[in-house]
């Protein structure tokens, strides 16, 4: 039976505010979704409105051939994980999961729960208090808790929120095991862009109440849709160019006295204005005395900052024409990290850039606004 989860020209306005702007999407069945976007983009009120914890102003929801628009939130086959955990102190593990089955008179209560305390790799927890759980514990009984009701669809309020960075990343790896082993699907609401690549079958990129690009996260992280998704999902250093022709299966460009070169089949646009689009880890770095490939696209500049990173040093470096460009250099090779004040030819290998549309009205000043953290330490 097709259960596929459909939004249907999906409104939510609150008075003049429009929350969620006549988006329609769907959720194949037994799929990881992911809705990924920044506060107030409209990804929470989304997951709400499919709770039925929120009234639709316009449009319809379906679970495959059934209208659940106007179900209440009980009646919908759904179950919802949130980032507060939301367990009952007073009651044990045990008690906690099996709320739901003695709420609806279910038999064999012992028996679900203990599959259900196996598959969060938790057996022997039945008779703890939350209390004495820590916060990951917490949060795969609260997994175990929704799934126990075998729910069509489990809703994921960005569940892993309260986490520190390594629980975090342990629970991306079970949950995405969890969703693997029970084969339901899950809608999964996040701002945290690794999580949604590292989890998710398909991600929605949503910006102002719609959603602006939806695929699988590498097609939507090698070919992005607009600057906007290029750095909300991961970064990229963006220049304005023009189109200047083309050569064979290559577009041709110019940027600020610059030539470029990038692939047709990676350019939204081959004709005009355009941003002209590479990720900071596909450029390399030649220092003085080293040559770059004549083949590559080359930007010349001095580096203004660095930081060390670990698996790799991220750098700054200014362009002639004053716009900042990022660089992650892989730490592979021993040796310090090259200093600010070094001038460098930064490099990259044509078919790794992107083009994209640069609508009248956009000018050099937008790149900043396409840039924020460039170095990408913030929290």
């Amino acid at each position: 039976m097709n259960a596929d989860l459909v939004l249907e020209n999906v409104t939510k306005r609150f008075g003049a505010m429009t929350a969620v702007d006549d988006l329609s999407v769907t959720v194949p069945q037994g799929s990881f979704f992911a809705l990924l976007g920044a506060s107030g983009c409209g990804k929470t009120t989304t997951l709400r409105m499919v709770a039925g914890l929120e009234e639709l102003t316009d449009g319809t929801i379906r679970l495959g051939d059934k209208d659940i628009t106007g179900l209440r939130a009980y009646r919908r086959p759904v179950n919802t994980v949130f980032q507060s955990y939301a367990l009952f102190p007073h009651l044990n593990i045990e008690d906690n999961i099996a709320f739901g089955l003695r709420q609806r008179g279910v038999k064999d209560v012992a028996k679900k729960v203990a599959e259900m305390l196996d598959l969060v790799q938790l057996p022997g927890f039945a008779k703890r208090k939350p209390a004495q759980l820590s916060g990951g514990q917490q949060q795969r009984i609260a997994l175990a808790r929704a799934l126990v009701n075998e729910p069509q669809v489990l809703l994921l309020d960005e569940p892993l929120g309260a986490l520190d960075l390594k629980l975090r990343r342990q629970m991306q790896i079970e949950l995405k095991r969890i969703q693997t082993e029970v084969g339901i699907t899950f809608l999964h609401v996040t701002h945290d862009q690794e999580e949604a690549m590292w989890m998710a079958d398909t991600v929605a990129v949503m910006n102002n109440g719609r959603i602006e690009q939806l695929g699988a996260p590498t097609d939507i992280y090698e070919y992005p849709s607009s600057p906007f998704v290029s750095n909300f999902l991961g970064q990229s250093n963006l220049f304005a160019a023009e189109v200047s022709g083309k050569d064979g299966d290559d577009v041709l460009l110019t940027a600020h006295g610059e030539r470029f070169a990038a692939p047709v089949g990676r350019a939204r646009s081959t004709d005009g204005r355009v941003w002209l689009g590479v990720r900071p880890e596909k450029v390399r770095l030649a220092v003085p005395g080293e040559e770059a490939p004549a083949s590559h696209n080359q930007v010349r500049g001095v580096l203004t900052d660095t930081c060390y990173a670990g698996v790799s040093t991220e750098y700054l470096l200014r362009t002639p024409w004053g716009q900042e460009m990022s660089v992650f250099s892989a730490n592979a090779a021993a040796g310090e990290p090259l200093s600010p004040g070094t001038e460098v030819v930064a490099h990259w290998y044509p078919p790794h850039s992107f083009v994209l549309d640069r609508p009248a009205g956009s000018g050099d000043d937008e790149v900043a606004q396409y840039s924020a953290d460039p170095l990408g330490i913030a929290p």
